[in-house]
């Protein structure tokens, strides 16, 4: 099984760390260079590329389906953005969060101090919902360990007690498909599976529960009217632009770049290849003895064997250590043989 876009990535190592940040494809580091040679130039500064903001919107919109580019918003990091969602809630209220979950979704709600923050296993989270929780927020595919949460579940369970739902999709989107109704806030890195840019991240969210966030910090670039309001503010926009900030236009451009391989190849395509290679290279683990976590995830987690993680990068196995495990992930520019170069490491440190 090749590579999804060998014409599009040349990486010198088994790369196997899209978890942590994706690899550039070559038409994003093209592109990204040339804008900085016009820039450089004195030609044209990064602000001409706020063209590319509507088509970045409309391509995150596309991929997360039945959303409107009005429904997205872009920042620079994912938990800026869920900060409005925290500052919306009352003092006392119950928040529910899954054990284990990455920081960035926790700490804007355990470090508010005035919040009542709830943990449960992720397996239990759809039960552990009852009427006093105000919001659940969780991350579709968990960092830790590679883990997906049943979000047709957890949805019902949370429009059974009134409960909003923020659901972090950083771990997920570029390879998984996934609804834009089976949650009220969505937030999600692009510089992952999404092969795009540490200074971009997304925000999803209707009108009508955009309308109600309190801004934190609100931005020149989320005016209603941005360039007429730049010295005189008058409104945000109802829609979740409201959250927008300053975009890196670099990061636009590759990000852009990043947001178009994936749809020429399809999630479907990226998610089916993931997945056999992710299934494969569990087999193998299990053939050399190791455990690895059971979930059928582009991620692979071997718990306890974190230690490995520099061993294997001087076999230019490249992996990492989360919460004490060792952590895989398979993506488009990944084929069987970073699964057998894997193994074959693993065998010998």
């Amino acid at each position: 099984m090749p590579s999804l876009a060998p014409h599009e990535f040349t990486p010198e190592t088994t790369y196997l760390n899209t978890a942590s940040y994706g690899l550039p494809s070559v038409r994003a580091l093209t592109a990204v260079r040339d804008a900085s040679a016009t820039w450089a130039s004195g030609r044209g500064g990064p602000t001409q590329l706020d063209q590319l903001v509507p088509e970045l919107r409309a391509g995150f919109a596309r991929l997360l389906h039945g959303a409107t580019p009005d429904d997205i918003a872009l920042a620079g990091g994912v938990a800026g953005l869920i900060a409005p969602v925290a500052a919306t809630l009352p003092p006392g209220a119950e928040v529910l969060l899954a054990e284990g979950e990455f920081s960035s979704v926790s700490m804007p709600f355990v470090y508010r101090g005035d919040l009542a923050v709830r943990f449960a296993p992720l397996d239990e989270l759809a039960a552990q919902v009852r009427p006093e929780t105000a919001l659940v927020a969780v991350s579709v595919v968990q960092s830790a360990d590679g883990r997906i949460v049943d979000l047709t579940e957890l949805r019902a369970a949370t429009r059974a007690n009134g409960t909003w739902l923020l659901v972090d999709a950083s771990q997920a989107m570029g390879w998984l498909p996934l609804r834009f109704a089976d949650a009220d806030y969505w937030v999600c890195a692009s510089y992952k599976w999404l092969i795009g840019a540490r200074s971009i991240a997304f925000f999803a969210a209707a009108p009508e529960f955009a309308a109600q966030l309190r801004p934190v910090g609100s931005s020149w670039y989320a005016a209603e009217d941005r360039w007429a309001e730049l010295y005189n503010p008058v409104a945000l926009p109802t829609t979740a632009r409201r959250l927008d900030a300053t975009p890196d236009w670099l990061g636009v451009i590759a990000a852009t770049a990043g947001l178009s391989l994936i749809e020429e190849l399809t999630v479907e395509k990226i998610g089916a290849q993931n997945i056999e290679l992710a299934d494969r290279f569990r087999d193998g683990l299990r053939e050399l003895g190791f455990e690895p976590v059971e979930a059928r995830s582009a991620i692979v987690v071997v718990p306890g064997a974190g230690d490995a993680a520099a061993r294997l990068e001087t076999a230019r196995v490249i992996a990492s250590a989360r919460a004490g495990g060792l952590r895989f992930a398979f993506h488009l520019y990944n084929s069987d043989a970073d699964v057998e170069r894997a193994l074959a490491a693993l065998q010998t440190t």
